[in-house]
This record gives C-alpha cells, sequence and structure tokens, in this order.
C-alpha cells in the first residue's frame, strides 16, 4: 500500500519530473503517481497550490510535503539510509553531492539548447555556441567520476543521486547528436538502458501528442 504522493508533469520533456521519480524509485519508497498538465491552467493554478515555487516534482509522504529535487534526494537519503542514494566513502559522497548540487544549479544554456524531447531525434542538429562550455563540463564531470568509480554509473556498480540527475543529459545528448567518446557513450547507453529509464521513457512514447512543448524546463 502507497503511502507516498509524487506529482510529476509529461514524462516526455519534464526533466526534472524525470530525476524525482528516478529518485523515488531508486529509494524504494511505495508512492504513487499525480500528472500535472502543463498545458492547463487550472492543473497549473492547482500545482501554484501545490508547490510554492510552482515547480514538479513534489513528493508528499504522510503528512510531510518536499518539493524542489535536491530536497527530495536529502529527504529520501534520510528516511532511507540504506538504499544507497549517495556513496557510502565520504570522499565519493561529497563529490557526488557537489556533481549533483552543479546539476540542480547550472547548465542553462545547455537547458535550453537541447530541452528534453524523448521522443524526437535530430541527428545534425545545429548546437548553439553557448552551450558547448556546458556540455564539455557535463563530459568532464563525467569521466571524473566514471575514472576514479570504474563504472558503469558515475559511482560504481550501482546508480546514486548523481545518476538521477544527470539521466536526462544522456536523453539530450541522444535526442541532439552530441558526440561523446567511447567511455561516454558507454555511461549514456547503461543510463538509456536502465530498466527504470526503460520505464520511463515508455511512459513517454506514450503520451498524446496534443501536449506541447515548453520554452522553459520543467
Amino acid at each position: 500500500m502507497s503511502d507516498a504522493t509524487l506529482t510529476i508533469s509529461s514524462k516526455n520533456y519534464s526533466s526534472w519530473s524525470l530525476r524525482g521519480w528516478l529518485l523515488c524509485k531508486m529509494s524504494g519508497i511505495a508512492f504513487v503517481e499525480q500528472m500535472v498538465d502543463p498545458e492547463d491552467a487550472s492543473y497549473r493554478q492547482e500545482l501554484l497550490l501545490l508547490s510554492p515555487s510552482v515547480r514538479v516534482p513534489r513528493l508528499v509522504h504522510g503528512d510531510i510535503a518536499v518539493w524542489d529535487t535536491l530536497s527530495i534526494a536529502q529527504y529520501l537519503h534520510e528516511v532511507f539510509p540504506d538504499a544507497g542514494l549517495f556513496p557510502a566513502d565520504p570522499k565519493q559522497r561529497a563529490l557526488c553531492r557537489s556533481v549533483s548540487g552543479e546539476m540542480h544549479s547550472g547548465f542553462y544554456n545547455l537547458r535550453s539548447a537541447l530541452p528534453m524531447n524523448l521522443k524526437a531525434r535530430h541527428p545534425s542538429f545545429k548546437i548553439f555556441s553557448g552551450a558547448r562550455p556546458d556540455i564539455e563540463r557535463v563530459k568532464e564531470i563525467w569521466h571524473q567520476c566514471l575514472e576514479t568509480s570504474g563504472g558503469p554509473f558515475l559511482f560504481g556498480a550501482e546508480p546514486t543521486v548523481a545518476d538521477a540527475m544527470y539521466a536526462p543529459v544522456c536523453t539530450r545528448f541522444h535526442t541532439y547528436s552530441v558526440e561523446l567518446d567511447d567511455t561516454l557513450t558507454a555511461y549514456c547507453d547503461t543510463i538509456r538502458s536502465w530498466p527504470l529509464m526503460v520505464e520511463w521513457t515508455d511512459g513517454a512514447v506514450a503520451e498524446p501528442e496534443a501536449i506541447l512543448e515548453l520554452e522553459v524546463e520543467f
């Protein structure tokens, strides 16, 4: 029986919903999904009441409400400390928190130039020059983590918060045919074939085509 509700938006377009959903699945919390249609003004009013930041995802667990993806990650780590959301090693845990926070607060040009769209594929997409430094920084982070941990996930054999945070970037790099070396291609393949990602992607493909892509990330 579920005692939690996760409010999310479009599975095709909402990268933050994907991150929150992955974190909940990884933690093992029993939850139900509540979908909010971002194109419907009445639903946006409802979301405004749910989350003061007007953002998804939002987790309600019993009488506790948590929004903002990193807050959800920290809450789930506190409630389910054995789920392995963060690495056990303190040094690796600090790095995981740092690179997750960097994704949470940065990479604006990447988000704007390469919006998440799991149904699309652009083999000859011209990437805006302003997004290239963001792309190179993501590659640098991935190489640092993978070289230290040995992969296949950023911090070893099992996914962590960092993988949930960067999973939408893997889909963006696939959608817009961003060139990657063999190591990073293998990492993105690991993420895209991750059973949780396959489940989410199947849900995105099943969404009606009437959902319109928004101009901002949500």
